[in-house]
């Protein structure tokens, strides 16, 4: 269970629809499943002691969405405070090798705020727009996800980075 967090706190979060995102005008949509917005709602920093948390992003492709079915982290061995989040890179890649053999494709990373309506730091994009470049991969770019302490959707941040820009993720109503 989340640090800090009671079973009625995590009842209370729960997300049982799925969120469609429009990417750009792609004709696309990124989706996001109960199981990653629950995994995520677990260490929004609600509390006043909570670290920042996080971890990567996994889905599956079809010509008409990408669905994020899987959401990691954090470690043990990441390095968290409350305003700062430094994954261990070594496992992350373990993390990729491993659920890229069960048809998973790495997609992007997700972290938290500790504030309502979350915004990247100029780290956060400096830290995404690296991976894409250092990365070896066929996509157009990676999700940066970033929870704040309110209810999702409002709570969220999705944004789609690729090298030097950055594409517009706007929720479907």
């Amino acid at each position: 269970m989340a640090e800090g967090r009671t079973l009625p706190d995590l009842q209370w979060k729960r997300y049982w629809r799925t969120l469609r995102f429009r990417i750009g005008n792609s004709g696309q949509r990124l989706v996001l499943t109960p199981t990653v917005l629950n995994h995520v709602a677990m260490y929004q920093q609600i509390e006043s002691f909570s670290a920042e948390a996080g971890g990567q992003l996994f889905a599956r492709f079809s010509d008409a969405e990408i669905r994020i079915e899987r959401a990691t982290g954090p470690r043990i061995s990441d390095r968290r405070s409350r305003y700062g989040y430094v994954p261990d890179r070594r496992r992350e890649q373990e993390e990729i090798d491993a659920l890229h053999g069960r048809g998973l494709h790495f997609i992007g990373d997700w972290h938290t705020h500790p504030e309502p309506h979350p915004r990247p730091s100029a780290s956060d994009i400096r830290s995404i727009r690296q991976a894409v470049r250092d990365s070896k991969h066929h996509l157009n770019g990676f999700i940066l996800l970033i929870a704040g302490t309110e209810r999702f959707p409002v709570g969220l941040f999705v944004s789609l980075y690729y090298g030097q820009g950055e594409a517009e993720i706007v929720l479907d109503s």
